[in-house]
This record gives structure tokens, sequence and C-alpha cells, in this order.
């Protein structure tokens, strides 16, 4: 099997990922997203990747080699960048599923796990507990919810790794917060707060089935992201816990996700999101999962080779949406 990954040439998962697929017997290349071309003539349509210059000499042999001739391309994080070279990013990935390459993540499921909002609307959808969220652009708005809140964390509505999160105890912090998102375009993201003990949980979800789980604790701030000091623990999930994340994967359509669940005071458990292009450092430190080699020897299951996602209905019933 030929494969592509999406992503930086240098990092660890992009690295792991090539080290399990050609330690299985597979061709795998590196391609950055920076560095995609598509080219559209009159006989076929050419998605072409451009090694970095950092990559290996054998990747550089392969410039130019279309991405559609590929049998799997597997999708790491994607860089930040602009309106138009997100959305051009996500019609190459459009593009080679419709050529017949299984994309994993499938691209519409990555639109919805990369959209914060969009992911706990399907989800609630789908009948998944959400903590109360809030999604407008109106400063006047989102400080009225606030202070019905009395507490509330504002995240952006595209982010990770717990960059650019604030937690927010008073009204004055908080109205200068919006006011100051809201000048430079923002949409204003933000959730009751859930007192969970200073912890979450994480469970890594392939095709429906945990991979394991994990509990973060936060050691810095309220954040228990472990690329902000969090610290990982082996935590074994309740029937529960797995079954609410497989829901979550299924409303979102990942069939690689990792889904961060938290219990409340009173111990109601919630979705917190669904990341669709997941880490595992620090998962496999504490699981002992070698998640790269469960990802390859997935995908070489013909029963696998489906990875187009099937949307539901567009209409999210039950959401209060307003004007004014």
């Amino acid at each position: 099997m030929d494969i592509v990954i999406l992503g930086d040439p240098d990092s660890y998962y992009c690295l792991e990922l090539q080290r399990a697929a050609r330690g299985r017997g597979h061709v795998c290349d590196v391609y950055p997203f920076e560095r995609l071309g598509s080219l559209l003539n009159s006989t076929a349509e050419v998605s072409a990747g451009f090694p970095d210059e950092g990559a290996a000499a054998e990747a550089k042999a392969r410039d130019r080699r279309p991405l559609q001739t590929y049998d799997a391309c597997l999708v790491r994080a994607m860089p930040p960048g602009s309106l138009e070279q997100v959305v051009f990013r996500m019609d190459v990935l459009w593009s080679l599923e419709a050529a017949g390459v299984r994309v994993m993540n499938p691209p519409k499921s990555l639109e919805c796990a990369i959209d914060k909002y969009l992911t706990l609307a399907r989800c609630r959808h789908a009948g998944i507990a959400v903590p109360d969220t809030l999604c407008c652009e109106s400063p006047e708005q989102a400080l009225e919810q606030f202070l019905v809140w009395g507490e509330a964390v504002v995240k952006p509505i595209f982010g990770a790794e717990g960059r650019g999160i604030l937690h927010l105890t008073d009204a004055e912090t908080a109205r200068r917060v919006f006011r100051a998102l809201h000048q430079i375009g923002a949409v204003l993201y933000l959730q009751k707060y859930i007192a969970g003990g200073g912890s979450d949980l994480r469970l890594l979800m392939l095709d429906g089935v945990p991979l394991g789980a994990m509990r973060r604790t936060a050691t810095v701030d309220f954040r228990t992201n472990c690329s902000q000091q969090g610290v990982a623990s082996l935590h074994v999930p309740t029937s529960a816990e797995q079954d609410l994340a497989r829901r979550a994967c299924e409303a979102v359509g990942v069939r690689f996700g990792g889904v961060d669940l938290i219990y409340d005071p009173e111990g109601r458990l919630y979705l917190l999101e669904v990341n669709g292009c997941p880490g595992w450092k620090a998962f496999q430190s504490v699981t002992g999962r070698n998640v790269p080699e469960a990802v390859v020897k997935w995908l070489e299951i013909p029963e696998n080779q489906d990875l187009q996602y099937k949307p539901s209905t567009c209409a999210i019933p039950g959401n209060s949406c307003f004007g004014g």
C-alpha cells in the first residue's frame, strides 16, 4: 500500500506514522500542506506534493508525485493560514477523496472537528450532553450571557492544544476580553465553566473502538492540555465514557479521533470537544499502546476501504439561534 501523510515532515507524529508504515512494508511519504498544488487540465486533475527542504533525499526524488496515485492519505495537524489557504487545503483533500484515495480523517469530518461550535452542535443534536455554550459576534450578547453564568471559559472557535483559552471570573475582565476579540474580527465562543476538579479525560478512538484513555490534570492553570504542562495518567474508561466517545465520533464523522470528556461536581458527564487530528505522545506514554501501528493496521483491513464521510442533515434541531 502507498500512503501519503500531510503534515510537518520533521514532526514527531509524522515520523512515527512513517516509521510504522514502512515497518509494515508500505511506501510512505510525507508532504507539508504549504507545498501542495493542484493542476486542472483537459485530461486530469493532479494534486502534487513538493517535499520540504528538510525532507529526506529519497522523498526529494519523488518530487511532484501526484497525490491521487497513493492508496491512502493520513492527515496530521494542519498549520495556521488565511481563510483562502485553509479552504484550498480542504479542497485538495476533497479532490483526493473524489479520486478514490482513502483520506483519514475524511475532509467533511475534519471541517466539522476543526470548528468547535459545529462539533458541539452536531453532538448535541445526537443527544450528547455538552456544556452550556454561546457562540455569537456581539460583545453585548456575550457579556449578557456571562452575567447569567457568572464564570465562563472563552476559546477560539478554531484552535488546539489549549492556546488562546481564557477563564473569566469577573464582569469587567469579561467585558474587555469580548470587546478585544470583537475588534480583531473573532467570533465569540464561550462556555459555562465546569469545575472538573482540575482534570478531564481524553479517549483515543479508532473506528468507534477506544485504543485507551488518559486523565489529564492541570498543573499551571486551569488548562489540562499536556502541551500546557498538564500531566497525563492512565485511566480505564467506563462503558458510559466509551459509549459517549463513540457517539461523538459518529456525529462528527471521524474514524480516528481524540474525545475530551469532563465530569461536573454532581457527577454528570459532558463532551468538551472532538479532535480530528489528535496527538498521542502523552497518551502512548501512559497506556503503552502503539498508536501509529494501530492506525496503519486498521488501514490494511479490506473492510475499512470506505473512509468517505456521509454527512447527516444540515438542520440541527434544538439550537437556539437568534439575531439582534
